[in-house]
């Protein structure tokens, strides 16, 4: 009796994923033992690739430690800073890119196409390129330096705005006479009936949202000039010193502090974020 094998498996590809394991990994690994050792030691270049026990303490210092030698704000609270801005940027991205979908989608309205391609034109300027008169606006209203000023240049996003769009237009023309049959107004008919629709795309936005703005740099370094409002991307280029020797084991820690929150969220995330993402091809 011949016995059927199974598909066998693909070295190669296997291979080439460890490998690009081994390219991302390794540096992190660097940095969290980095992080256990100390400022001495590797600004002699003595850093060792096994962390040391007695160090794990530094990730508890660099908490209250940061850059507030030099007018800056404890690492602590620039995560909380940090986790806030991309909180509030994925959240309103996530709202105004729905309704924004939702009215060009199912309402008939004078210069709706126009509004759409206006909208879809916003793709092509970055922030790099409207980063000048996106400053001047928010010095007219007072916003310099407030959370506000650091969260709602960001919050418009074309890109989400296209891709809820996409996802309404799929709904079947049947669903949305039934819901008018059952006297369910436009707001109802959003909220009970397209949102769960989207739930999966909400998901894989929300995690692809909120690393962007855990990551912003260029914008808060403009908007957040008294250190008060530092994202903890700005605080691991503050802790590094050019007049004195850097606490590289601190720096290193503050690193891996900054990694662990986006990190969390695509895991925790990860069934909803591979779904939405997928689902967004049908």
């Amino acid at each position: 009796m011949i016995r059927r094998s199974g598909p066998r498996p693909d070295y190669i590809a296997h291979a080439v994923l460890l490998l690009g394991v081994l390219i991302f990994a390794l540096p992190l690994w660097v940095t969290f033992a980095g992080a256990t050792q100390s400022a001495g030691a590797i600004n002699r270049g003595d850093i060792s690739l096994l962390p040391r026990l007695s160090g794990l303490g530094n990730f508890i210092t660099v908490l209250g430690a940061g850059a507030t030698a030099r007018g800056g704000v404890p690492v602590g609270r620039m995560l909380l800073i940090s986790f806030a801005m991309a909180m509030s940027i994925a959240v309103g991205k996530i709202i105004i890119s729905a309704l924004s979908a939702f009215a060009i989608a199912f309402f008939r309205f004078p210069g709706r196409k126009l509004a759409f391609w206006l909208i879809f034109i916003t793709l092509m300027l970055p922030v790099e390129v409207r980063i000048i008169p996106t400053y001047a606006v928010m010095a007219d209203f007072h916003l310099i330096n407030s959370f506000t000023g650091l969260t709602m240049p960001l919050i418009a996003s074309a890109t989400a705005t296209l891709l809820f769009r996409q996802v309404f237009l799929a709904v079947p023309d049947e669903l949305v006479e039934a819901a008018k049959l059952d006297g369910a107004g436009p707001m109802r008919f959003f909220f009970d009936i397209l949102l769960p629709v989207s739930g999966a795309n909400l998901a894989a936005l929300f995690v692809i949202l909120f690393v962007y703005g855990w990551n912003q740099y260029l914008w808060p370094l403009l908007v957040a000039t008294n250190g008060k409002l530092d994202t903890i991307v700005l605080g691991i280029v503050q802790m590094i010193s050019t007049d004195q020797m850097t606490p590289w084991n601190l720096v290193m820690a503050a690193t891996i502090w900054a990694i662990l929150p986006p990190v969390l969220v695509v895991i925790l995330m990860q069934r909803w974020f591979v779904r939405g993402l997928t689902d967004a091809d049908k």
